[in-house]
C-alpha cells in the first residue's frame, strides 16, 4: 500500500514522538536537595524529652531548651528512670526517709552505664531531668530531687511547657 507525501510524513512524525517520557533528573535531585536542606535545618528542634501521655508539665516562660540527660518521670502512680518503673509513687511517700534507696539505686545504675570514667569534677557536673505532672506534691518533688543530690548528680532540671503562642518543652535549669 502506498502512502501519500503527507500520510507517510505524519506516521514518520508519530513514530519519533511515540518514545516514552523520560524523567527529567535535574527537577527531581532539586526537590531532594531542597527535602535534605528543610530536614537539616529542622533537626535541631527535636524534643530529647521523652512524650508521656499521663503528664501535664507545668508552663514556664523559661528560654532554655532541653538536651540529653537521664530522665526521671513522676506520674501518679509510678517513678520511672528512663522509662522504667523503679518505684510506686504510693510506696515512696508512705515511707519516712528524704532519700528514695530505689530511685538512688536506680539513678547510680544509669551513672555506671556512661562509656568513660568520670572524674570527681565531672561527676558534679552529671545532669538529669524530672518530668513531673504539675499536680504532684511538692514533698515527692523535693525527695525526688534529694535523691538525685545524693546519687552524685550536680545540675537538676525541671521540664515545663513553654508559655508561647507555640507550646514547646524546655527545661528549667535548677543547678545545685
Amino acid at each position: 500500500m502506498k502512502y501519500s507525501g503527507r500520510a507517510a510524513r505524519m506516521e514518520r512524525h508519530h513514530k519519533r514522538h511515540k518514545r516514552s517520557g523520560a524523567l527529567n533528573l535535574v527537577s527531581l535531585m532539586d526537590i531532594f536537595t531542597i527535602l535534605v536542606f528543610f530536614l537539616l535545618v529542622n533537626s535541631s528542634e527535636v524534643q530529647t524529652l521523652p512524650n508521656a501521655k499521663d503528664l501535664v508539665l507545668p508552663e514556664s516562660i523559661a528560654e532554655q531548651r532541653a538536651h540529653e540527660t537521664v530522665v526521671i518521670m513522676v506520674t501518679d502512680t509510678d517513678l520511672l528512670v528512663q522509662g522504667r518503673v523503679v518505684a510506686s509513687v504510693s510506696e515512696v511517700m508512705a515511707g519516712d526517709e528524704l532519700v528514695i534507696p530505689e530511685l538512688k539505686a536506680a539513678l547510680l545504675n544509669q551513672s555506671e552505664r556512661a562509656l568513660r570514667q568520670l572524674s570527681e569534677e565531672e561527676a558534679a557536673q552529671r545532669e538529669v531531668t524530672i518530668m513531673g505532672d504539675k499536680e504532684i506534691p511538692y514533698s515527692l518533688l523535693k525527695r525526688v530531687m534529694a535523691t538525685c543530690t545524693d546519687a552524685d548528680y550536680g545540675h537538676l532540671s525541671l521540664a515545663v511547657l513553654q508559655k508561647s503562642s507555640e507550646l514547646q518543652l524546655t527545661a528549667m535549669s535548677a543547678g545545685s
